[in-house]
């Protein structure tokens, strides 16, 4: 029976693909060079490489932020300052939110029967200034951002840290939900928990495979009654 649920934050609860390309091209517009879809895409794309390097420990945070930039620009030729960039951009990022479908319902329907937590690899700032706004801090029993907690996921000492502040906590009665693989779902299985897959696309599994798999937030509430 599943007591404790932990959720990842962006792309599982708030829709960070569309809070990410309208904050990019705020920052971008500020810096004089025009969004076009080609910049976005490139953008995205060093995105996603560095935050898999910060995962795999290759490179801080810090470095992240930065790196995806410097990237960016190089390739469109462009002189800009990545330290800049990115403060531009985390400032756009943290205000306003969108949630992914059914998210908000979702939580205010499970939360009186579950002990909710939510861990994020998000920055700090810019995830406490959309959870300000999105009013759903209240199902939830705890917010553990990597960022103060000083691992990221999928590092196990990130989850021993989220579980030392659990009251009563127990492996066996406890789940993981997000949508990724080698941050939630590689995580979750190294910190010997359930997992749960938020897969909407239907994309394939590689060597990381999730306990259970669904591709709608509406299949939350029945597949948690059942484990």
């Amino acid at each position: 029976m599943i007591k404790t649920v932990l959720f990842d934050l962006d792309d599982t609860i708030l829709d960070f693909k569309t809070s990410e390309r309208i904050a990019l091209s705020k920052t971008l517009v500020k810096l004089n060079i025009e969004p076009t879809e080609e910049i976005i895409e490139k953008y995205i794309k060093y995105n996603i490489s560095q935050w898999k390097r910060l995962e795999l420990g290759e490179i801080n945070r810090e470095e992240v932020k930065v790196n995806r930039y410097k990237l960016l620009f190089d390739d469109i030729g462009v002189d800009a300052s990545p330290k800049k960039a990115t403060e531009i951009y985390e400032e756009n990022l943290a205000h306003g939110h969108y949630f992914v479908d059914g998210a908000k319902q979702m939580l205010n329907s499970i939360y009186n029967d579950y002990d909710l937590y939510l861990v994020s690899n998000g920055a700090k700032k810019v995830q406490e200034g959309r959870l300000a706004t999105a009013d759903i801090s209240h199902c939830f029993k705890g917010i553990f951002i990597s960022e103060v907690v000083g691992f990221e996921k999928p590092n196990v000492k990130f989850f021993e840290n989220v579980f030392s502040q659990i009251e009563n906590f127990d492996r066996e009665q406890t789940v993981i939900i997000g949508d990724s693989l080698s941050s939630d779902i590689k995580g979750g299985k190294g910190a010997k928990i359930k997992t749960v897959w938020f897969n909407p696309n239907g994309l394939e599994c590689d060597d990381i495979v999730p306990d259970y798999q669904i591709s709608s937030l509406d299949e939350i509430k029945p597949l948690l009654a059942t484990l």
